[in-house]
C-alpha cells in the first residue's frame, strides 16, 4: 500500500489542481470548463445625404481611435458604397461605440448612423 501512495503523492504534486478524495482515496481534480473565443459584431456606419465628410472622419478618429489615413479611408468607403465596417469588437463593446456614434452625431446635429452586425 505504501507504494500506491507514493505514486499518488508524486501524481498530486505534479497537479497541485489534483487532491485526494478522501472516501475512496482516488484522486480528484476539477473539471476545468473550455474557454471559447467570444463572437466578434462589426460596428458598421452607413453613408447619409448631410453629414459633413470631416464630421465621419472626426468620429472614426474619436470613438475608433483611427489616424487620420485610416479614417479618411473608411469614411471615402462610407461614402462611396453606402457602408463601411468601423471595427470588429465584442457584442458589449460594438454596441457601446454604435450608441456613442449615433448619441454624439445626434448632439451635432447630424443623421450619422451606426449599427451592429454579428461578424461571420
Amino acid at each position: 500500500m505504501q507504494a500506491d501512495q507514493q505514486i499518488r503523492l508524486t501524481f498530486n504534486q505534479d497537479r497541485p489542481d489534483w487532491h485526494e478524495d478522501d472516501d475512496s482515496g482516488l484522486l480528484v481534480g476539477e473539471a476545468r470548463p473550455a474557454l471559447q473565443t467570444p463572437p466578434l459584431y462589426k460596428v458598421v456606419m452607413y453613408n447619409d445625404d448631410y453629414t459633413p465628410m470631416d464630421f465621419v472622419v472626426e468620429v472614426l478618429e474619436r470613438f475608433f481611435a483611427l489616424n487620420r489615413e485610416q479614417a479618411t479611408r473608411i469614411m471615402l468607403t462610407v461614402h462611396t458604397e453606402g457602408r463601411a465596417v468601423c471595427g470588429l469588437f465584442t457584442r458589449d463593446i460594438a454596441e457601446t461605440k454604435a450608441e456613442q456614434v449615433n448619441e454624439y452625431a445626434r448632439t451635432c446635429q447630424h443623421p450619422l448612423l451606426c449599427e451592429i452586425e454579428k461578424d461571420g
